[in-house]
């Protein structure tokens, strides 16, 4: 699991603050080219393994895991939940 969050590092209170949060699950694929579940949640909430507060889900097909860097993928995964 790959979890990207996004938070904002207040200059002025020193609180951090979650924005965003995206989590990208391996579901399958080969040992070159691997398939994805991507999800995005609501700000501040768990991640919850019945899929609660999900507000967006794709998936990441055909993915090629050795030869690209794992930004690129935060990319598709971005990309495939319309952001």
């Amino acid at each position: 699991m790959i979890v990207v969050r996004v938070e904002l590092h207040s200059a002025i209170t020193g609180e951090t603050t979650e924005l965003s949060r995206v989590v990208i699950d391996n579901i399958g694929g080969t040992k070159t080219k691997g398939n994805y579940q991507c999800r995005s949640y609501r700000k501040g909430s768990p991640l919850h393994p019945l899929g609660k507060n999900v507000t967006r889900k794709a998936e990441v097909i055909g993915h090629p895991r050795l030869a690209d860097p794992v930004l690129t993928l935060v990319k598709k995964a971005l990309d495939a939940l319309r952001y």
